[in-house]
Protein backbone atom coordinates (compact mmCIF):
# COMPACT_ATOMS: atom_id res chain seq x y z
CA UNK A 1 0.00 0.00 0.00
CA UNK A 2 1.74 3.38 -1.06
CA UNK A 3 1.93 6.42 1.24
CA UNK A 4 -1.21 8.14 -0.10
CA UNK A 5 -3.24 4.73 0.48
CA UNK A 6 -1.73 4.73 4.14
CA UNK A 7 -2.96 8.41 4.60
CA UNK A 8 -6.33 8.06 3.52
CA UNK A 9 -7.10 4.70 6.15
CA UNK A 10 -5.78 6.77 9.01
CA UNK A 11 -7.99 9.01 8.18
CA UNK A 12 -11.24 6.86 7.86
CA UNK A 13 -9.97 5.63 11.19
CA UNK A 14 -9.89 8.59 12.77
CA UNK A 15 -13.38 9.76 11.68
CA UNK A 16 -14.36 6.30 12.78
CA UNK A 17 -13.03 6.72 16.12
CA UNK A 18 -13.99 10.25 16.77
CA UNK A 19 -17.78 9.81 15.27
CA UNK A 20 -17.87 6.83 17.98
CA UNK A 21 -16.40 9.07 21.07
CA UNK A 22 -19.01 11.28 20.53
CA UNK A 23 -22.03 9.33 19.92
CA UNK A 24 -21.60 7.89 23.15
CA UNK A 25 -22.38 11.22 24.37
CA UNK A 26 -26.21 10.61 25.84
CA UNK A 27 -28.30 11.74 28.74
CA UNK A 28 -32.02 10.03 29.77
CA UNK A 29 -33.59 13.26 29.12
CA UNK A 30 -32.07 14.47 26.17
CA UNK A 31 -32.20 13.31 22.32
CA UNK A 32 -29.29 12.55 20.48
CA UNK A 33 -27.94 12.42 16.78
CA UNK A 34 -24.82 11.77 15.63
CA UNK A 35 -23.78 13.38 12.49
CA UNK A 36 -21.00 13.65 10.27
CA UNK A 37 -20.03 15.00 6.90
CA UNK A 38 -17.64 16.32 3.99
CA UNK A 39 -17.28 19.73 3.63
CA UNK A 40 -15.29 21.10 0.55
CA UNK A 41 -12.42 21.24 -0.36
CA UNK A 42 -11.11 18.49 1.67
CA UNK A 43 -12.51 18.31 5.23
CA UNK A 44 -14.78 16.61 7.28
CA UNK A 45 -16.67 17.20 10.74
CA UNK A 46 -18.11 14.86 13.36
CA UNK A 47 -20.17 15.09 16.29
CA UNK A 48 -23.22 14.72 18.16
CA UNK A 49 -26.04 16.87 18.40
CA UNK A 50 -28.16 17.31 21.75
CA UNK A 51 -31.37 18.32 21.88
CA UNK A 52 -32.34 19.37 25.11
CA UNK A 53 -36.52 19.09 26.44
CA UNK A 54 -37.25 22.86 25.53
CA UNK A 55 -35.95 22.79 21.70
CA UNK A 56 -32.43 23.99 22.30
CA UNK A 57 -29.49 22.38 20.34
CA UNK A 58 -26.10 21.47 22.32
CA UNK A 59 -23.24 20.60 19.30
CA UNK A 60 -20.04 18.88 19.95
CA UNK A 61 -18.06 18.36 17.05
CA UNK A 62 -14.38 18.26 16.01
CA UNK A 63 -13.54 19.20 12.11
CA UNK A 64 -9.98 18.40 10.01
CA UNK A 65 -9.51 19.77 6.68
CA UNK A 66 -6.66 19.78 4.55
CA UNK A 67 -5.77 23.63 2.88
CA UNK A 68 -2.39 25.70 1.75
CA UNK A 69 -0.13 22.77 2.26
CA UNK A 70 -1.49 22.23 5.59
CA UNK A 71 -3.99 20.20 7.74
CA UNK A 72 -6.19 22.76 10.41
CA UNK A 73 -8.11 21.02 13.20
CA UNK A 74 -10.57 22.27 15.27
CA UNK A 75 -13.42 22.13 17.78
CA UNK A 76 -15.99 23.16 20.02
CA UNK A 77 -19.48 23.08 21.74
CA UNK A 78 -21.85 25.00 20.73
CA UNK A 79 -25.41 25.65 22.57
CA UNK A 80 -27.91 27.54 19.91
CA UNK A 81 -25.25 30.36 18.31
CA UNK A 82 -23.45 30.43 21.98
CA UNK A 83 -20.15 28.69 22.15
CA UNK A 84 -19.90 26.96 25.50
CA UNK A 85 -16.20 25.31 24.75
CA UNK A 86 -13.74 26.36 21.38
CA UNK A 87 -10.62 25.15 20.94
CA UNK A 88 -7.96 26.61 19.07
CA UNK A 89 -7.48 25.97 15.54
CA UNK A 90 -4.22 23.95 15.08
CA UNK A 91 -2.62 23.76 12.01
CA UNK A 92 0.10 21.05 11.11
CA UNK A 93 1.92 19.95 7.74
CA UNK A 94 1.53 16.10 7.94
CA UNK A 95 -1.50 14.42 8.25
CA UNK A 96 -0.34 11.99 10.96
CA UNK A 97 0.09 14.87 13.11
CA UNK A 98 -3.32 16.05 12.21
CA UNK A 99 -5.15 13.13 12.89
CA UNK A 100 -3.58 13.15 16.14
CA UNK A 101 -4.50 16.46 16.66
CA UNK A 102 -7.77 15.53 15.59
CA UNK A 103 -8.54 12.51 17.75
CA UNK A 104 -7.26 14.52 21.22
CA UNK A 105 -9.67 17.30 19.82
CA UNK A 106 -12.39 14.68 20.07
CA UNK A 107 -11.46 13.61 23.29
CA UNK A 108 -11.21 17.21 24.64
CA UNK A 109 -14.70 18.01 23.38
CA UNK A 110 -16.57 15.03 24.68
CA UNK A 111 -14.95 15.66 28.42
CA UNK A 112 -17.04 18.21 29.64
CA UNK A 113 -20.40 16.92 28.04
CA UNK A 114 -21.99 15.91 31.32
CA UNK A 115 -21.48 19.17 32.96
CA UNK A 116 -22.71 21.41 30.07
CA UNK A 117 -25.93 19.35 29.70
CA UNK A 118 -26.21 19.26 33.48
CA UNK A 119 -25.87 23.33 33.49
CA UNK A 120 -28.62 23.75 30.86
CA UNK A 121 -31.04 20.85 32.34
CA UNK A 122 -30.72 23.61 35.32
CA UNK A 123 -32.04 25.96 33.21
CA UNK A 124 -35.05 24.64 32.79
CA UNK A 125 -36.59 23.82 36.13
Amino acid sequence: MDSESLAAAGLLAALGRASEILAELRHPFVRSAPFSYFFPPAGARVGTALTLPDGRELRFEVSIRAAGGAFHVEGGVAAEDEGLLTLPRKSVPGIHDGLAVFEDYAGEVAAPASRFVEQLLEEIV
